[in-house]
């Protein structure tokens, strides 16, 4: 599958979840390699009372980019897997007042080989993930240390 077939079908699935499609997010960007998975969001439909976005919102984005990461990278390898966020860590900064928009990478000390190797060898696989939402400033409004597992089907 080409690069820009797996964006299409991983945009597909987010817009098939209803709870994804009302936050209206969108593929902002995939580096070449597979490394990073930016997604972004309307502040408009992610507001909270404060006119800020909404922390819901944003851990929502966050999980999303890394869950693609990991989705993205099972269909590199031709397995086809089912992944989950198996634990989480988020931290709010500061307030965004502006559109949303989420980066995930591989975390500190993850790397793809091990999981590449697991996920083929015993059809399961665990990986960490890092996100984070940056303020127009050049700071950082959210960030998110994950655990996705993937299980390969059939």
């Amino acid at each position: 599958m080409q690069l820009d077939e797996e964006l299409r079908a991983l945009d597909a699935h987010y817009r098939s979840m209803p709870p994804v499609a009302a936050m209206d997010i969108a593929i902002a960007g995939r580096d070449i390699e597979g490394d990073t998975l930016t997604l972004r969001a309307p502040l408009a439909l992610n507001v909270n009372d404060k006119d800020c976005a909404f922390g819901g919102s944003l851990v929502s984005l966050m999980t999303l980019a890394g869950w693609g990461l990991v989705t993205l990278r099972c269909h590199q390898l031709g397995i086809d897997a089912d992944v989950y966020v198996a634990d989480s860590e988020i931290r709010y900064l500061a307030p965004l007042y502006t559109d949303l928009q989420a980066t995930a990478t591989l975390a500190d000390g993850s790397g793809w080989a091990p999981f590449d190797d697991a996920l083929r060898r015993r059809g399961r696989a665990r990986v960490r993930i890092a996100a984070s939402v940056p303020l127009p400033d050049g700071g950082v409004a959210t960030t998110l240390r994950a655990g996705y597992a993937a299980i390969a089907r059939g």
